[in-house]
């Protein structure tokens, strides 16, 4: 199979409204067979899915993959804890941030990269205060607005 720039891009539409964004790393993912196939096909969800860690391990937590269609009994499990892949200096310092300003790492994109490997790209985030929600909504709609005028 020829590994191209990919068209899968599988976003978490709400982690941009719910949080700040204040850094992001892209990770690998520890996967079993049947998941990059699911992935390739676009049948991931990132939507509620969070980041923990665990004796110093990085786990992406409520990761949907659907099992794959032509997967037999060796299928993986949709919703399991999957490991991420990160040099322990970023792990390290993420995990300080974490413990110290109650900062909360999500899942902002899913992608397979050039090599046709599946990444995830986490987020260093702080969850944005009801008025950044609607500050968030005013900025949307003034854009829509100039997008109409410009047409015109």
């Amino acid at each position: 199979m020829a590994h191209g720039t990919s068209n899968i891009l599988i976003k978490n539409k709400k982690a941009f409204f719910e949080y700040e964004i204040l850094e992001s790393l892209t990770a690998g993912i520890k996967l079993v067979g049947t998941e990059i196939k699911s992935i390739r096909n676009g049948r991931a969800n990132l939507t509620d899915s969070y980041c923990q860690y665990e004796m110093n391990e990085l786990y992406v937590k409520n990761l949907h993959i659907a099992e794959y269609e032509l997967g037999t009994i060796n299928n993986h499990i949709a919703k399991r804890d999957r490991k991420l892949l990160l040099q322990r200096r970023e792990l390290q310092r993420w995990q300080k941030k974490v413990k110290e300003s109650g900062l909360t790492i999500i899942p902002l994109k899913l992608f397979i990269n050039d090599k046709g490997l599946a990444k995830l790209e986490i987020g260093l985030c702080r969850g944005k205060k009801i008025y950044d929600k609607r500050e968030s909504i005013k900025e949307r709609d003034h854009g829509r607005d100039m997008d109409r005028m410009m047409k015109y």
